[in-house]
Parts: C-alpha cells; structure tokens; sequence
C-alpha cells in the first residue's frame, strides 16, 4: 500500500507543478502593470503636426533647395546644371557659397562629374572653387570628427596634406574670380585646421569682408575659428559674435552668433543662466532678426539654423509659445545647432525638447 501511494504521489507531481507554474504564471500577469502606452507628449507633438524622430531628416537644416536637382544630375554625372546655378548666382555670394559647400561635399565622395567639367572648361572659376571646396572637405573627412587624443598620427598626417594642397586651390579659384570671397571663406577651415595665427586670420578676414561684409557663411565659420575648442578661447570668441552682431543690419542672421558662441562655450547646467537679461534681449534680437529676413528673403541658407537655435532657447526660457511657433517652422529637419552635436542622438533629442515644449505650451493654455 505504501508503494502504490508512493507510485501516486510521483505520478500527480508534475500535475501539481504544472498547475502551480499556470497559477503562477496568471497571477503575474494579473498584477503585472500594463506595458507602457505611447508617449503622451509625443502623440500631442504628432496631433500638432509635428513629425516622429524616425522621420527627422537628419542631414539638413531646411527643405534642400532649389539646387537639388543640380545635387542629382551631379551625382549621375552631368554637371552642367550645376555650372548653370553657380553662373547664375553672380554676385549672391550667400547662395554661391553655399552651394559651393554642397558640391564640394558631394565632389569629396566621388569627383568624376568634376573632372569632366574641369576638362570641358579648364579655367572656369566656378569648377575651381568647387575644386578647392572638395579638397578641404576630403580632407576634414581623413582626419574624422573625433576629438585630437582619438585621432591616428596617419590621419593626421594626410589632414595636413591636404589642407596644405587645397591652398593651392584656394589661390587660383581667387585669381580667376577676384571679386568672390568664396575661395577665402574655404580658407578658413584651413587657417582653422592647421593652426594659422590671429594675424593671419586677421588678414583673411579682412579680404572677405572687404567683398561681402555680413556673409553669414563667413561669420559662422570665422566664430568656430575663434572658439575656445580651436584657435582662440571664449573671450574672444565672445567678442567676435557681439562686435559682428552689433554693427550688421536686421534680417542679416548675424544675431545667431552670439547665440551660437553661448552654446559653445555653456558649461553649466544652470536654466537660470540662459533667462539673464542679457539671454531673453539676446533671443528678442534674434526673434526681429528672423522675422525681418523671413520678409525679405526667406529661403536664405542661414535662416533654418537661427530659428533652431532660438526655439531651444526659448524653451530653457520658458517661453514656451515663442518656443513652438519656431519649432513649427523647423520641424522635419534637425540637422543644426544644438541638436547635431549629439551625432546619432540627434533627431531623439530634437524631438524630446520639442516633445517638453508642446506639453508645457498646453499646460500655459
């Protein structure tokens, strides 16, 4: 008898665990909480309009613009629409610059339609600054974005060479147009990459502001020249952004810079710093300057990156209204100050202060 009960027990044994292991099971998830829904700030960004991080374009500041079919034909190898631009740009150098920023990168990655056009036309200006253009941007790209310490001595090594070889460029693009500041605005990511002196910058800038003195390409890339993290510190970096603010008429964008040497040199996590008397006069300044160049011109390439850099600071203002108008205006491409600077993260955090700002802006209702 004591066997067969023994023979019983072991039979009901996996009857117990399992029922215990089912019983188990139920009540876990009886009283687990539910997963977690969507974020309820983001559903309210996307009622609003506004787009998910996953559909953040990440490689623009803006809408392209109307050169980027110029951009396409290039990369399949014809390269007479973006001669045709480059002509007709004359003497808007904002614009000339800027597509010649957007050629040089795609030429830096494959130049063939360049060649092609440098043999149909050996001295024309355009094809050279775009020359110069791309021999600057290959060799930003050999030396990497990492900080110095992270840097190999062979990248660094072929950085140089390059650099040193896109002088070369830079003067004769010059030479065949003496009226463009563009081949010395490239120069300034030379000066900038192989250490030249305040003096000699003193004396770059002097040739492209003799040409076009509120070039906002030209004050943008002269400010990184003058960080702390390059060529000069936070005084002066400082110093160059009011000075250039001061003296430039409204709707020029250069109110943006002060703005941009703030970030750049922001070592605090204290909110209240960016509220001063000085910040809000300076966002003000920055929200008539928008507005004024929205007016007159509104697909002006440096536009995009003011209005990003105002909307979050705004938000740290806790101007929240202000905040979203310029976040309507940008929204879909984050490809700016200050959310670049977190690489991959760049769209998720783009989106996280947006996110912040619509549901404080409710809550103000």
């Amino acid at each position: 008898m004591t066997v067969l009960l023994w023979i019983l027990a072991a039979l009901a044994l996996p009857l117990v665990i399992a029922a215990l292991w089912f019983t188990g099971v139920f009540v876990k998830e009886l009283f687990s909480p539910s997963p977690p829904g969507p974020d309820a700030t983001a559903l309210a960004a996307e009622r609003l309009g506004l787009l998910p991080a996953e559909r953040q374009d990440t490689e623009h500041a803006a809408p392209p613009a109307a050169w980027s079919a110029a951009l396409t034909a290039a990369c399949s190898g014809d390269w007479t629409p973006a001669a045709e631009l480059l002509r007709a740009d004359g003497r808007d150098w904002e614009r000339r610059s800027t597509l010649t920023a957007e050629l040089g990168t795609l030429a830096a990655e494959e130049d063939g339609w360049l060649l092609a056009w440098e043999a149909a036309r050996p001295d024309d200006p355009d094809a050279a600054v775009v020359r110069a253009q791309s021999t600057v941007r290959l060799a930003w790209d050999l030396r990497g974005a990492r900080q110095a310490r992270y840097t190999s001595r062979e990248q660094f090594e072929g950085f140089g060479r390059m650099l040193s070889a896109a002088r070369e460029e830079i003067a004769r693009a010059a030479e065949l147009n003496p009226e463009d500041p563009t081949p010395y605005i490239v120069e300034i990511w030379v000066a900038l990459g192989l250490g030249c002196s305040h003096a000699e910058m003193d004396e770059l800038w002097e040739r492209i502001t003799s040409r076009d003195p509120y070039h906002y390409g030209a004050h943008y890339a002269a400010l990184q020249y003058w960080c702390a993290k390059w060529r000069g510190s936070k005084e002066l970096a400082f110093d160059f952004a009011r000075r250039a603010a001061e003296r430039a008429p409204v709707g020029s964008l250069l109110t943006v810079l002060p703005l941009i040497a703030r970030f750049e040199h922001d070592e605090t996590t204290d909110v209240a710093a960016d509220s001063t008397p000085e910040m809000l006069a300076l966002v003000d300044a920055g929200l008539a300057d928008a507005a004024a160049c929205a007016a007159s011109d509104p697909d002006h390439p440096g536009l995009a990156q003011l209005r990003h850099l105002l909307a979050y600071y705004l938000h740290l203002q806790d101007r929240h209204e202000a905040a979203l108008e310029q976040f309507r205006l940008v929204d879909g491409h984050v490809d700016a100050l200050p959310w670049n600077y977190r690489g991959e993260d760049a769209a998720a955090y783009y989106c996280r202060v947006r996110n912040e700002t619509v549901r404080m802006a409710a809550e103000a209702v």
